[in-house]
């Protein structure tokens, strides 16, 4: 007798992460069913991922585009599920019945209900990176007390993950995580401070949405997957370090106490570890190229370039501070890169609010510490407000 599929539920359905991670359960339609979908507002993608996988269920982020989507599915043959609306229809998305939720929102809209599903006993396949940033400690005391596995599904936690298997976690020296260096690799400081939106959005080698694109050429990403590894693989900040990999074949590495190197090799495609964690602990038969190591003929390794980019810095800054400076730095984050595809701010000027948004939460904070949802959310509040006050003051900061 075949398994019963695997029933998906997906926070963030119509991202980059959210339909690649469709394409894969379209691939083995046999041992995945969507039964859920969140979006936020790209209807006209919504309606046609409805068509192709009948959900029950499925969330949008407003009252306007959840019309819009009963329009499109009306006088069709479309199934037509049940649409809910906000955090609401998130956090319904998120704890309905499923055997996964796939969590790759973007930004610090995640965090919500990806504790939803957690205390609901749902086991996560986690894209969204900002969850762990600003709320490590307590998403992994939810985890714990509702014994729900926490799948990684960025590439270089998957790859750590993966390298991990089998492993005795205290035999472990540190984590290497490995970065592409970002579209301004080896550019002069006078280049970079002149660097323009769509430079800025010209990843080298992913395919990702603007967001984590300006992340990866700010080196913030990175530094946000330094913060999230401290937390998903119980490492202290000095364990867990950043080389320059600029072919992006080498997705990270695990030493061991014995000057043992495991790495975790692929061709860069996220699709690969969705699959991991869709189909944790089975491997999918991927229809995808394969890596040639001898038309490659030779991978490159370098140290990151910390004075010209500083947002790598301010993560092991804020995870040295208190427990709220992660998530102040990852809200002031996303505010200055909000600013920056606006137009409003030049590039350098990124790095810099988030170090004044950073510095200013320490000077007053003392040692904050996070109980629960709302004092996260109370930090975000805070950093966001800071953020923007700093850029209104900040006129010399335009583009």
């Amino acid at each position: 007798m075949s398994a019963a599929p695997k029933r998906l539920a997906l926070l963030g359905s119509t991202g980059s992460v959210g339909e690649q991670s469709l394409a894969v359960a379209e691939a083995f339609p046999e041992r995945y069913q969507v039964v859920a979908l969140a979006a936020g507002r790209n209807v006209d993608k919504l309606a046609e991922q409805v068509r192709r996988f009948r959900p029950a269920l499925v969330s949008v982020a407003e009252p306007e585009a959840a019309e819009a989507l009963r329009r499109r599915l009306d006088g069709t043959d479309a199934h037509e599920p049940q649409i809910e609306v906000g955090e609401a229809g998130l956090a319904a998305v998120a704890s309905c019945p499923s055997d996964l939720v796939v969590s790759a929102l973007v930004g610090a809209v995640g965090l919500a209900p990806t504790l939803a599903a957690i205390r609901a006993g749902r086991d996560i396949a986690l894209a969204n990176k900002e969850v762990m940033v600003m709320a490590g400690a307590l998403v992994l005391r939810e985890v714990r007390a509702a014994g729900v596995t926490l799948l990684p599904v960025d590439s270089e936690h998957s790859a750590i993950f993966q390298a991990l298997a089998g492993q005795r976690r205290e035999d472990v020296a540190r984590l290497i995580l490995t970065a592409s260096g970002g579209p301004f690799r080896g550019w002069e400081p006078e280049r970079v401070a002149k660097a323009t939106i769509a430079q800025a959005l010209a990843h080298p080698n992913w395919d990702m949405g603007p967001k984590i694109s300006i992340d990866s050429a700010t080196l913030m990403n990175k530094g946000l997957e330094v913060i999230e590894a401290r937390w998903l693989f119980d490492m202290p900040p000095e364990g867990v370090e950043v080389v320059v990999h600029p072919q992006s074949i080498v997705h990270s590495l695990v030493e061991f106490h014995d000057g043992s190197v495991l790495a975790q090799l692929g061709l860069p495609d996220m699709r690969v570890p969705i699959a991991v964690a869709l189909a944790h602990p089975e491997r999918l038969p991927l229809e995808l190229p394969r890596l040639d190591l001898a038309a490659l003929r030779r991978l490159d390794f370098e140290a990151p370039d910390r004075k010209g980019f500083p947002c790598l810095d301010l993560a092991y800054a804020a995870l040295a501070a208190d427990e709220a400076a992660p998530a102040v730095l990852n809200a002031a984050n996303e505010v200055s890169v909000a600013a920056f595809l606006d137009g409003r701010i030049a590039f350098p000027c990124i790095a810099q609010t988030n170090d004044a948004v950073l510095n200013a939460h320490v000077a007053r904070s003392g040692g904050a510490t996070l109980r629960d949802l709302e004092d996260v959310r109370e930090a975000d509040a805070w950093a966001r407000r800071c953020a923007e006050n700093w850029l209104q003051e900040s006129g010399s900061q335009r583009p």
